[in-house]
Protein backbone atom coordinates (compact mmCIF):
# COMPACT_ATOMS: atom_id res chain seq x y z
CA UNK A 1 0.00 0.00 0.00
CA UNK A 2 1.33 3.46 -0.76
CA UNK A 3 2.47 5.71 1.96
CA UNK A 4 1.12 8.48 -0.02
CA UNK A 5 -2.16 7.10 1.02
CA UNK A 6 -3.54 7.79 4.28
CA UNK A 7 -7.53 8.19 4.37
CA UNK A 8 -10.86 7.22 2.96
CA UNK A 9 -12.79 9.78 1.12
CA UNK A 10 -15.59 9.09 -1.46
CA UNK A 11 -15.26 9.46 -4.92
CA UNK A 12 -18.67 8.88 -6.15
CA UNK A 13 -21.97 8.71 -4.61
CA UNK A 14 -25.70 9.19 -4.86
CA UNK A 15 -28.37 8.61 -2.89
CA UNK A 16 -31.10 6.10 -2.63
CA UNK A 17 -34.76 6.27 -2.15
CA UNK A 18 -38.02 4.20 -3.79
CA UNK A 19 -38.92 3.40 -6.99
CA UNK A 20 -42.00 4.61 -8.82
CA UNK A 21 -44.76 1.64 -7.35
CA UNK A 22 -45.53 -0.09 -10.72
CA UNK A 23 -47.14 -3.41 -11.15
CA UNK A 24 -43.87 -5.59 -11.78
CA UNK A 25 -41.57 -4.33 -8.79
CA UNK A 26 -38.91 -7.35 -9.20
CA UNK A 27 -36.09 -8.46 -11.02
CA UNK A 28 -34.72 -12.21 -11.97
CA UNK A 29 -31.00 -13.08 -13.14
CA UNK A 30 -30.20 -9.54 -14.23
CA UNK A 31 -27.09 -7.80 -14.81
CA UNK A 32 -26.40 -3.91 -14.09
CA UNK A 33 -23.44 -2.14 -14.88
CA UNK A 34 -22.42 1.37 -13.97
CA UNK A 35 -19.52 2.94 -15.29
CA UNK A 36 -18.07 5.59 -12.92
CA UNK A 37 -15.18 7.98 -13.28
CA UNK A 38 -12.52 8.19 -10.84
CA UNK A 39 -12.02 11.58 -9.22
CA UNK A 40 -8.40 10.49 -7.01
CA UNK A 41 -6.09 8.10 -7.02
CA UNK A 42 -6.20 5.43 -4.51
CA UNK A 43 -5.17 2.01 -3.81
CA UNK A 44 -7.76 0.15 -1.95
CA UNK A 45 -11.97 0.35 -2.00
CA UNK A 46 -15.11 -0.27 -0.30
CA UNK A 47 -18.67 0.28 -1.76
CA UNK A 48 -21.43 0.99 -0.09
CA UNK A 49 -24.84 -0.72 -1.16
CA UNK A 50 -28.72 0.62 -0.06
CA UNK A 51 -31.69 -1.33 0.29
CA UNK A 52 -32.95 1.93 2.31
CA UNK A 53 -36.50 1.64 0.79
CA UNK A 54 -36.81 -1.85 0.60
CA UNK A 55 -39.40 -3.89 2.43
CA UNK A 56 -37.54 -7.71 2.07
CA UNK A 57 -34.11 -8.73 2.03
CA UNK A 58 -32.70 -8.42 -0.90
CA UNK A 59 -29.10 -10.39 -2.05
CA UNK A 60 -26.70 -10.31 -5.30
CA UNK A 61 -23.28 -10.71 -6.11
CA UNK A 62 -21.06 -7.88 -7.04
CA UNK A 63 -17.86 -6.78 -8.31
CA UNK A 64 -15.83 -3.94 -10.08
CA UNK A 65 -13.02 -3.50 -12.89
CA UNK A 66 -11.87 -0.93 -14.74
CA UNK A 67 -13.42 -0.35 -17.69
CA UNK A 68 -14.49 2.46 -20.63
CA UNK A 69 -17.02 5.06 -20.24
CA UNK A 70 -19.11 2.50 -22.45
CA UNK A 71 -19.15 -0.22 -19.26
CA UNK A 72 -16.55 -2.12 -21.53
CA UNK A 73 -14.59 -4.22 -18.70
CA UNK A 74 -10.81 -5.28 -18.54
CA UNK A 75 -11.35 -8.94 -17.73
CA UNK A 76 -7.74 -8.92 -16.20
CA UNK A 77 -8.94 -6.23 -13.39
CA UNK A 78 -11.60 -7.83 -12.08
CA UNK A 79 -12.28 -8.26 -8.38
CA UNK A 80 -15.45 -10.07 -7.14
CA UNK A 81 -16.70 -8.52 -3.66
CA UNK A 82 -17.76 -9.78 -0.47
CA UNK A 83 -19.37 -8.85 2.39
CA UNK A 84 -18.04 -10.51 5.54
CA UNK A 85 -15.81 -12.39 3.69
CA UNK A 86 -19.34 -14.20 1.60
CA UNK A 87 -19.45 -13.54 -2.02
CA UNK A 88 -23.27 -13.02 -1.25
CA UNK A 89 -23.78 -9.13 -1.07
CA UNK A 90 -27.23 -9.60 1.57
CA UNK A 91 -29.01 -6.14 2.74
CA UNK A 92 -31.92 -6.40 4.93
CA UNK A 93 -34.86 -3.68 4.32
CA UNK A 94 -34.20 -0.24 5.36
CA UNK A 95 -30.52 -0.99 5.42
CA UNK A 96 -27.08 -0.34 4.30
CA UNK A 97 -23.72 -2.68 4.17
CA UNK A 98 -20.34 -1.64 3.05
CA UNK A 99 -18.03 -4.69 1.22
CA UNK A 100 -15.26 -5.79 2.43
CA UNK A 101 -12.03 -3.37 2.04
CA UNK A 102 -10.11 -4.11 -1.55
CA UNK A 103 -6.44 -3.93 -2.88
CA UNK A 104 -7.34 -1.96 -5.99
CA UNK A 105 -4.99 0.80 -7.61
CA UNK A 106 -6.40 3.59 -9.62
CA UNK A 107 -5.90 6.71 -11.16
CA UNK A 108 -8.07 9.99 -11.45
CA UNK A 109 -9.59 10.29 -14.34
CA UNK A 110 -10.06 6.48 -15.05
CA UNK A 111 -13.26 4.50 -15.45
CA UNK A 112 -14.11 1.47 -13.67
CA UNK A 113 -17.46 -0.46 -13.67
CA UNK A 114 -19.21 -2.26 -10.58
CA UNK A 115 -21.57 -4.83 -12.13
CA UNK A 116 -24.61 -6.39 -10.02
CA UNK A 117 -25.71 -10.04 -11.02
CA UNK A 118 -29.46 -10.13 -9.35
CA UNK A 119 -29.63 -14.38 -9.72
CA UNK A 120 -33.19 -14.88 -7.77
CA UNK A 121 -36.52 -13.10 -7.38
CA UNK A 122 -35.59 -9.79 -5.93
CA UNK A 123 -37.31 -6.66 -5.04
CA UNK A 124 -36.16 -3.99 -6.42
CA UNK A 125 -37.45 -0.53 -4.27
CA UNK A 126 -34.28 1.17 -3.58
CA UNK A 127 -32.89 2.99 -6.22
CA UNK A 128 -32.54 6.67 -7.71
CA UNK A 129 -32.75 8.05 -10.93
CA UNK A 130 -30.02 9.99 -11.70
CA UNK A 131 -29.24 12.17 -14.83
CA UNK A 132 -26.20 14.43 -16.40
CA UNK A 133 -23.00 13.68 -18.64
CA UNK A 134 -21.28 11.69 -16.08
CA UNK A 135 -23.99 9.50 -15.44
CA UNK A 136 -26.04 6.59 -16.71
CA UNK A 137 -25.50 2.77 -16.59
CA UNK A 138 -26.61 -0.49 -18.61
CA UNK A 139 -29.02 -3.50 -17.80
CA UNK A 140 -28.81 -7.02 -19.18
CA UNK A 141 -30.86 -9.99 -19.14
CA UNK A 142 -28.95 -12.86 -17.66
CA UNK A 143 -25.76 -13.21 -15.77
CA UNK A 144 -22.65 -11.01 -18.11
CA UNK A 145 -21.32 -10.01 -14.60
CA UNK A 146 -17.71 -10.98 -15.86
CA UNK A 147 -17.79 -10.48 -19.64
CA UNK A 148 -16.36 -7.75 -21.02
CA UNK A 149 -18.77 -6.81 -23.33
CA UNK A 150 -22.60 -6.75 -22.22
CA UNK A 151 -24.63 -8.68 -25.07
CA UNK A 152 -25.88 -5.97 -27.65
CA UNK A 153 -29.06 -8.17 -27.89
CA UNK A 154 -29.83 -7.96 -24.33
CA UNK A 155 -28.93 -4.91 -23.16
CA UNK A 156 -30.48 -1.03 -22.75
CA UNK A 157 -29.10 1.69 -21.30
CA UNK A 158 -30.73 2.92 -17.75
CA UNK A 159 -30.37 5.70 -15.68
CA UNK A 160 -31.67 4.13 -12.53
CA UNK A 161 -28.86 3.27 -10.17
CA UNK A 162 -29.89 -0.14 -8.19
CA UNK A 163 -28.16 -0.84 -5.27
CA UNK A 164 -25.43 1.27 -5.93
CA UNK A 165 -25.11 3.81 -3.42
CA UNK A 166 -21.26 4.97 -2.65
CA UNK A 167 -17.85 3.84 -3.58
CA UNK A 168 -14.77 5.30 -1.48
CA UNK A 169 -10.94 4.76 -2.24
CA UNK A 170 -8.06 5.21 -0.09
CA UNK A 171 -6.45 7.71 -0.78
CA UNK A 172 -3.72 11.27 -0.05
CA UNK A 173 -4.95 13.37 2.37
CA UNK A 174 -5.87 16.66 0.77
CA UNK A 175 -8.67 14.93 -0.94
CA UNK A 176 -12.40 15.79 0.43
CA UNK A 177 -15.91 15.38 -1.03
CA UNK A 178 -18.10 18.29 -1.43
CA UNK A 179 -22.02 16.97 -1.03
CA UNK A 180 -24.94 18.29 -3.04
CA UNK A 181 -27.82 17.74 -1.39
CA UNK A 182 -31.27 18.06 -3.08
CA UNK A 183 -34.30 17.30 -4.95
CA UNK A 184 -34.84 16.39 -8.80
CA UNK A 185 -33.11 19.63 -9.75
CA UNK A 186 -29.79 18.07 -7.76
CA UNK A 187 -30.91 14.91 -9.13
CA UNK A 188 -30.58 15.97 -12.83
CA UNK A 189 -27.17 17.63 -14.74
CA UNK A 190 -25.38 20.44 -12.80
CA UNK A 191 -23.42 17.79 -10.07
CA UNK A 192 -21.88 16.08 -13.54
CA UNK A 193 -21.16 19.65 -15.14
CA UNK A 194 -19.64 21.06 -11.84
CA UNK A 195 -17.28 17.97 -11.51
CA UNK A 196 -16.37 18.44 -15.11
CA UNK A 197 -15.64 22.30 -14.35
CA UNK A 198 -13.91 21.85 -11.54
CA UNK A 199 -11.21 18.80 -13.34
CA UNK A 200 -10.84 21.56 -16.12
CA UNK A 201 -10.50 24.14 -13.79
CA UNK A 202 -7.93 21.93 -12.11
CA UNK A 203 -9.61 21.31 -8.71
CA UNK A 204 -8.40 17.90 -8.47
CA UNK A 205 -8.61 17.33 -5.05
CA UNK A 206 -12.38 17.02 -4.80
CA UNK A 207 -15.17 14.58 -5.55
CA UNK A 208 -18.59 15.96 -5.91
CA UNK A 209 -20.79 13.45 -4.37
CA UNK A 210 -24.93 13.81 -5.47
CA UNK A 211 -27.40 12.89 -2.21
CA UNK A 212 -30.45 14.12 -4.34
CA UNK A 213 -34.02 12.34 -4.68
CA UNK A 214 -36.65 13.69 -7.19
CA UNK A 215 -39.75 14.85 -5.73
CA UNK A 216 -38.68 15.61 -1.95
CA UNK A 217 -39.48 18.14 0.47
CA UNK A 218 -37.88 19.35 3.76
CA UNK A 219 -40.55 19.45 6.09
CA UNK A 220 -43.07 16.17 4.77
CA UNK A 221 -42.96 12.83 2.38
CA UNK A 222 -45.70 11.02 0.64
CA UNK A 223 -45.27 7.55 0.66
CA UNK A 224 -48.79 6.26 -0.93
CA UNK A 225 -48.46 4.46 -4.19
CA UNK A 226 -51.81 5.30 -5.69
CA UNK A 227 -49.63 8.58 -6.45
CA UNK A 228 -45.84 8.21 -7.48
CA UNK A 229 -43.93 7.81 -4.04
CA UNK A 230 -41.60 11.06 -4.00
CA UNK A 231 -38.52 9.56 -1.83
CA UNK A 232 -37.36 10.36 2.00
CA UNK A 233 -37.83 13.84 3.94
CA UNK A 234 -35.24 15.60 4.83
CA UNK A 235 -35.12 15.47 8.19
CA UNK A 236 -35.05 11.24 7.73
CA UNK A 237 -32.71 11.73 4.75
CA UNK A 238 -29.99 13.40 5.77
CA UNK A 239 -28.10 11.66 8.48
CA UNK A 240 -28.24 9.16 5.81
CA UNK A 241 -26.68 10.90 3.11
CA UNK A 242 -24.06 12.62 5.31
CA UNK A 243 -22.14 9.54 5.87
CA UNK A 244 -20.16 10.40 3.36
CA UNK A 245 -16.24 9.76 3.77
CA UNK A 246 -13.79 12.63 3.58
CA UNK A 247 -16.75 15.15 3.56
CA UNK A 248 -15.69 18.65 4.20
CA UNK A 249 -19.18 20.75 3.05
CA UNK A 250 -22.40 20.26 2.10
CA UNK A 251 -24.53 22.65 -1.13
CA UNK A 252 -27.76 22.64 -0.25
CA UNK A 253 -30.44 23.31 -2.41
CA UNK A 254 -33.94 21.82 -1.51
CA UNK A 255 -37.46 23.36 -1.08
CA UNK A 256 -39.21 24.11 -4.11
CA UNK A 257 -41.27 20.63 -3.60
CA UNK A 258 -42.56 22.17 -0.16
CA UNK A 259 -43.95 24.96 -2.41
CA UNK A 260 -45.57 23.03 -5.57
CA UNK A 261 -46.87 19.95 -4.29
CA UNK A 262 -49.78 20.71 -1.42
CA UNK A 263 -52.64 20.79 -4.33
CA UNK A 264 -55.54 20.49 -2.50
CA UNK A 265 -57.15 16.95 -1.48
CA UNK A 266 -60.06 17.55 -4.25
CA UNK A 267 -56.94 17.32 -6.78
CA UNK A 268 -54.75 14.89 -4.88
CA UNK A 269 -56.12 13.41 -1.45
CA UNK A 270 -52.55 13.02 -0.49
CA UNK A 271 -51.47 17.05 -0.88
CA UNK A 272 -53.55 18.82 1.11
CA UNK A 273 -53.27 22.48 0.84
CA UNK A 274 -52.27 22.27 4.51
CA UNK A 275 -49.59 20.77 4.00
CA UNK A 276 -48.24 24.07 2.45
CA UNK A 277 -45.44 25.54 5.04
CA UNK A 278 -44.73 29.05 5.68
CA UNK A 279 -41.39 30.37 4.96
CA UNK A 280 -40.63 30.58 8.65
CA UNK A 281 -41.66 27.04 9.08
CA UNK A 282 -39.27 26.04 5.92
CA UNK A 283 -36.43 27.76 7.05
CA UNK A 284 -37.12 26.01 10.56
CA UNK A 285 -36.66 22.36 9.15
CA UNK A 286 -33.52 23.53 7.12
CA UNK A 287 -31.61 24.93 10.35
CA UNK A 288 -32.98 22.05 12.38
CA UNK A 289 -32.89 19.13 9.89
CA UNK A 290 -29.92 20.02 7.69
CA UNK A 291 -27.58 23.00 8.95
CA UNK A 292 -27.48 22.13 12.74
CA UNK A 293 -26.00 18.28 11.95
CA UNK A 294 -23.59 19.39 9.54
CA UNK A 295 -21.81 21.66 11.56
CA UNK A 296 -22.09 18.76 14.60
CA UNK A 297 -19.86 16.92 11.90
CA UNK A 298 -17.68 19.70 11.41
CA UNK A 299 -18.48 20.88 7.73
CA UNK A 300 -19.86 23.85 6.01
CA UNK A 301 -22.69 24.37 4.71
CA UNK A 302 -23.65 26.70 1.76
CA UNK A 303 -27.29 26.45 0.52
CA UNK A 304 -28.40 27.26 -2.88
CA UNK A 305 -31.54 29.55 -3.84
CA UNK A 306 -34.56 27.54 -5.39
CA UNK A 307 -34.99 28.24 -8.95
CA UNK A 308 -37.72 30.03 -11.26
CA UNK A 309 -40.91 27.98 -11.07
CA UNK A 310 -43.44 30.32 -13.47
CA UNK A 311 -45.51 28.64 -15.52
CA UNK A 312 -45.14 25.23 -13.76
CA UNK A 313 -48.75 23.31 -13.84
CA UNK A 314 -48.94 24.43 -10.22
CA UNK A 315 -48.03 27.69 -10.52
CA UNK A 316 -49.57 30.17 -8.23
CA UNK A 317 -48.79 33.65 -7.01
CA UNK A 318 -48.88 32.73 -3.50
CA UNK A 319 -46.61 29.84 -4.17
CA UNK A 320 -44.44 32.55 -6.28
CA UNK A 321 -44.46 34.92 -2.74
CA UNK A 322 -43.26 31.90 -0.64
CA UNK A 323 -40.52 30.92 -2.60
CA UNK A 324 -39.56 34.71 -2.85
CA UNK A 325 -39.73 34.90 1.16
CA UNK A 326 -37.68 31.62 1.75
CA UNK A 327 -34.94 32.96 -1.02
CA UNK A 328 -34.77 35.94 1.23
CA UNK A 329 -34.14 33.68 3.72
CA UNK A 330 -31.43 31.64 2.23
CA UNK A 331 -29.14 35.24 1.15
CA UNK A 332 -29.78 36.68 4.65
CA UNK A 333 -29.22 34.32 7.57
CA UNK A 334 -25.99 33.92 9.02
CA UNK A 335 -25.78 30.65 9.97
CA UNK A 336 -24.44 29.49 6.29
CA UNK A 337 -20.73 29.88 5.16
CA UNK A 338 -21.81 31.28 1.89
CA UNK A 339 -24.86 31.37 -0.84
CA UNK A 340 -24.87 30.00 -3.92
CA UNK A 341 -27.68 31.89 -6.10
CA UNK A 342 -28.87 29.59 -8.59
CA UNK A 343 -32.21 31.58 -9.27
CA UNK A 344 -29.90 34.55 -10.17
CA UNK A 345 -27.86 32.62 -12.57
CA UNK A 346 -31.39 31.43 -14.40
CA UNK A 347 -33.75 33.86 -14.32
CA UNK A 348 -35.04 36.25 -17.13
CA UNK A 349 -33.66 39.68 -16.51
CA UNK A 350 -37.01 41.08 -17.96
CA UNK A 351 -39.10 38.70 -15.86
CA UNK A 352 -37.83 37.79 -12.73
CA UNK A 353 -40.29 35.15 -12.04
CA UNK A 354 -39.06 32.89 -15.03
CA UNK A 355 -36.29 31.24 -16.33
CA UNK A 356 -33.98 32.62 -19.66
CA UNK A 357 -35.58 30.75 -22.64
CA UNK A 358 -32.80 29.03 -23.40
CA UNK A 359 -32.13 27.60 -19.72
CA UNK A 360 -35.94 26.22 -19.37
CA UNK A 361 -36.39 22.61 -20.53
CA UNK A 362 -39.55 23.46 -21.39
CA UNK A 363 -42.02 21.94 -18.00
CA UNK A 364 -40.68 25.59 -16.38
CA UNK A 365 -39.37 24.04 -13.18
CA UNK A 366 -36.12 21.75 -14.50
CA UNK A 367 -33.32 23.84 -16.00
CA UNK A 368 -32.43 22.87 -19.97
CA UNK A 369 -28.80 21.41 -19.83
CA UNK A 370 -27.55 25.29 -20.66
CA UNK A 371 -29.60 26.10 -17.42
CA UNK A 372 -27.69 23.21 -15.67
CA UNK A 373 -24.00 24.07 -16.86
CA UNK A 374 -25.19 27.66 -15.63
CA UNK A 375 -26.11 26.14 -12.41
CA UNK A 376 -22.58 24.66 -12.11
CA UNK A 377 -21.24 27.83 -13.39
CA UNK A 378 -22.58 29.48 -10.64
CA UNK A 379 -20.76 27.42 -7.92
CA UNK A 380 -18.41 29.61 -6.66
CA UNK A 381 -14.59 27.79 -6.91
CA UNK A 382 -14.05 28.32 -3.23
CA UNK A 383 -16.11 25.32 -2.87
CA UNK A 384 -13.54 23.04 -4.47
CA UNK A 385 -10.76 23.88 -2.97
Amino acid sequence: MSAQFTKWAACWGNATSIINQTECTYAKNMTYRYPVRMCFDGSRMRIRFSNIAGTEPVSFTASVAKSSRKAVIREDTIVKLRQGGSRRIVIEPGKEVTSDEFDFDMKAGEYISVSIHVWEATQMNSAVLITGPLSGGFYSYGDHEYESVLPLDETRKTNWYFFLNTIDVWTEEKNHALVCYGDSITAQDWPDYLALRAWDLGYRDVSIIRRAISGTRILREYTCKTYAAYGIKGETRFPVELNTAGVSAVLIQHGINDIIHPVGVEVNPWRPLSDLPTAEEMAEGFTEFYVKPAREMGLKVYGGTLIPIYGWRTYASFREELKDQFNEWIRTTDTLDGVIDFDLALRDDNNPYAFRKEYDSGDHLHPSAEGYKAMAEAVDTELLK
